[in-house]
């Protein structure tokens, strides 16, 4: 076994190769990244991202992702498992978040860093769990799904900034169109009653969002994502839903997914307020 790198760490922006490795870091801590999220993360905020080395060699990241002049996002806070207790994670979150300047920040945290992140000035909103199970068997696609590319995207990004603390038009281009990705929106009447995408990840597939006026509408996204997620090759799926709306866990527990980690969503300052009651499942743990 190679010997641990020492030395000064140095902080500096990452690039979509440098992620590459990151994303595997998350995978071995059980996170489940999605196989192509650096493409969409990085269209939104292309310096956002930081990697930490020694001596040349990649042992900490960090993401702090700015949508607009008031919301900023922080994910990925990663030490290499050999390198912790050094000091680098520290190091690396105080060169990083700088980047986000006066906004106020969220992010969703693991049980363990939380009281760190209060430490720091974070309160927590509310806690999210992730539901993951076998794909739930479908009987074709449920009536009013379609696909998302087929809705004006002026009313899906209008849906979508109703659901989240910004607007965020250039992820959103590049979430629903994303090679892997399949995002499917629900048309009730002629009007757009929510939008779902799910995606190929390292283990379970992960659905998010899910945002639904209705639990039925929700219903009817989740059966539909199901679906593609067989589609292309799925055993399970995952989602990650907030206790804020409850019938999001009664929709999970319906589809016979259970609960397997829990994560609380905090905030630095003030946020926009959002469609709580249309949140069933969040984009991503790692840019909120």
């Amino acid at each position: 076994m190679a010997s641990a790198p020492s030395g000064p760490l140095s902080v500096s922006p990452a690039t979509e190769r440098d992620w590459e490795l990151v994303r595997s870091w998350a995978a071995a801590e059980g996170w489940n990244p999605g196989l192509s999220d650096a493409v969409p993360f990085f269209a939104q905020d292309p310096r956002g991202f930081f990697i930490g080395r020694v001596g040349g060699e990649p042992v900490s990241a960090i993401s702090v992702v700015t949508y607009d002049e008031a919301y900023a996002f922080l994910g990925f806070y990663l030490v290499r498992p050999d390198l912790r207790g050094l000091g680098h994670g520290l190091t690396t979150w105080q060169t990083a978040l700088p980047h986000a300047g006066g906004r106020s920040v969220g992010l969703d945290g693991v049980p363990d860093q939380q009281a760190n992140y209060r430490r720091s000035g974070f309160t927590t909103a509310y806690r999210t769990a992730r539901y993951e199970g076998a794909v739930p068997v479908t009987d074709g696609r449920p009536a009013g799904v379609v696909p998302a590319g087929s809705v004006d995207p002026a009313a899906l990004a209008a849906y979508d900034s109703a659901c989240h603390h910004a607007d965020r038009p250039r992820f959103l281009a590049s979430w629903l169109t994303t090679p892997g990705h399949r995002a499917l929106a629900r048309i009730v009447d002629g009007r757009l009653t929510g939008y779902g995408v799910v995606r190929p990840a390292q283990d379970a597939a992960r659905v998010g969002p899910l945002f639904a006026d209705t639990p039925a509408d929700a219903a009817a996204l989740l059966d539909a994502l199901a679906a593609e997620a067989r589609e292309f090759g799925a055993a399970r799926i995952a989602v990650d839903m907030p206790d804020s709306n409850p019938a999001a866990a009664r929709l999970a527990e319906e589809r016979g997914l259970e609960p397997t980690f829990e994560t609380a969503r905090m905030y630095t300052g003030p946020v926009r307020p959002v469609a709580g009651e249309r949140v069933f499942g969040v984009t991503t743990l790692e840019l909120g």
